[in-house]
């Protein structure tokens, strides 16, 4: 029997609605066998997902998510790093330096929200979220909760996307300066979900050369929105820049409904020879 994994999840310390523990019990219902916590820069939740795991079967493995400003691409560019020494004091000082930025943003669009008469507040936001790193994935379940909105999706189309009058814009490490970062840390760094930046071939050819030059290992090629024919060119890209293949879910919990751990929309299967080859070769 093929042993299984997912190098792709987020849990109640970022954007994710599942605690570290109720992640290693939902790995294990899903029959995995390894997977990776990879939260919003933060690796906060680390120590408690080992903690949880350690008297199972599951192997988990220690990840960030850093998200990265890039000129073109239609959301920030994601790098998944595994391995590194997270805690060591400069690693953290960088993710401490991307959750001020994160922070400030936030109160700023919260307060234009409150300005315009929602009752939201920074200070409701994070009570009703505690000990989470506060993303926009937040509000919008906070707008849905308070009856501003139906839907998750919603709330991101009328108040929280980027043509939104709400919106403000983080300031973003590159994705090239977030490789360097997680490999300074002596860790993997990966290019996460890379047909999600609405970057053509070119654009996104050239993406991934700078990233190379600066160290990057791999690239997520087994996705949850990946078709047959998508895996197949980001195997064709890992193959052209001489990358490791990985793969993950980007499991949230009720915050992207329609996936799950480790088989994303129903039919992700990511053996554990892409964990093997991307962390111990």
């Amino acid at each position: 029997m093929t042993k299984l994994i997912d190098m792709h999840v987020h849990s109640t310390f970022s954007d994710g609605t599942n605690t570290p523990a109720q992640l290693v019990s939902k790995a294990k219902e899903a029959g995995l066998s390894a997977f990776a916590l990879t939260d919003h820069d933060t690796t906060d939740g680390i120590f408690e997902i080992l903690s949880a795991a350690k008297n199972s079967s599951i192997e988990v493995i220690p990840g960030i998510e850093i998200s990265a400003g890039y000129k073109g691409a239609r959301q920030d560019i994601h790098i998944l790093g595994y391995n590194m020494y997270y805690n060591s004091k400069n690693f953290q000082k960088h993710l401490s330096d991307f959750r001020n930025e994160r922070l400030n943003r936030n109160k700023q669009m919260l307060q234009r929200m409150h300005d315009d008469g929602f009752n939201i507040s920074y200070e409701q936001v994070t009570y009703a979220y505690p000990d989470s790193v506060i993303t926009r994935a937040h509000f919008a379940r906070f707008l849905m909760e308070k009856g501003y909105t139906s839907s998750l999706k919603e709330g991101f189309d009328k108040y929280l996307s980027k043509k939104s009058k709400y919106y403000i814009p983080r300031k973003l490490v590159s994705p090239t300066g977030a490789v360097e970062i997680i490999k300074e840390a002596g860790g993997v760094a990966v290019l996460a979900h890379p047909l999600l930046y609405g970057l053509d071939d070119a654009a996104l050819n050239i993406l991934i050369s700078d990233l190379k030059e600066k160290g990057l290992d791999g690239i997520e090629a087994i996705y949850s929105l990946h078709s047959d024919k998508d895996e197949s060119y980001v195997r064709s890209l890992a193959d052209k820049f001489n990358l490791k293949i990985s793969g993950g879910s980007d499991y949230h919990g009720t915050n992207k409904p329609d996936i799950f751990i480790g088989k994303g929309k129903g039919n992700l299967k990511i053996p554990y020879s892409v964990l093997e080859q991307l962390l111990y070769q």
